[in-house]
């Protein structure tokens, strides 16, 4: 099982609480205080229940595909290897590309939830994360209580985002993000390597 601290790690980069500090503060700019509360608060759950959906359904998906595990952890590691040059090249970060969304009155669902915290590479981690051939439900429930601290701590930034970001600024955050994004690319190649190692042990014979 992956150590406690690597998951939280893990889970950390791709759900990137600090990464989603500007793009609240964009979306939310002129909102009254509750307005920006409550918006926070829908964020976080909606992201949270999205995230839960595939912790619990990911794997009966990826079974009902026939995928194996070694080539969903191959595609999966190089796609959180592209997440992380994202992160690392600033296309995924800040608020550029963000203001238009205001307009349609649910900026808690996007693009506050989705994509901003429920990502597509938080979505891939998580599956990987609980996979059952893998990790026990004990372990899982492990790694559910992570992604919940997790989305706590994005809530908690996000209520106290405007300090946050007096604080550090949107450079400190890009710099931040930059440097997740270099931790989640180690991650991910990683991943490859040891999917690579184990279709190599298994032979041949493997089934892809």
């Amino acid at each position: 099982m992956n150590s406690l601290f690597e998951q939280f790690v893990i889970l950390w980069v791709v759900i990137d609480p600090i990464g989603t500090i500007p793009v609240f503060v964009a979306v939310t700019a002129g909102m009254p205080s509750a307005a920006l509360r409550k918006t926070a608060i829908q964020a976080a759950l909606v992201a949270t229940l999205v995230l839960g959906f595939f912790l619990v359904l990911g794997q009966f998906l990826i079974d009902a595909l026939g995928i194996s595990l070694p080539a969903f952890q191959i595609a999966g590691g190089v796609i959180l290897f592209l997440f992380a040059l994202t992160m690392i090249f600033g296309l995924n970060s800040g608020s550029n590309g963000v203001e238009q969304e205001r307009g349609d009155g649910m900026p808690a669902i996007f693009p506050l939830a989705v994509p901003s915290l429920a990502s597509p590479g938080a979505i891939l981690a998580i599956v990987l994360l609980t996979d059952n051939n893998r990790f026990s439900i004990p372990e899982q429930a492990v790694t559910a209580a992570i992604m919940v601290s997790v989305m706590i701590i994005a809530l908690l930034f996000m209520l106290t985002a405007g300090p946050i970001l007096r604080v550090i600024r949107k450079s400190g955050a890009a710099i931040v993000s930059r440097v997740m994004g270099m931790v989640l690319a180690a991650v991910a190649v990683d991943n490859v390597i040891e999917a690579i190692f184990q279709l190599v042990a298994e032979g041949p014979s493997a089934p892809l």
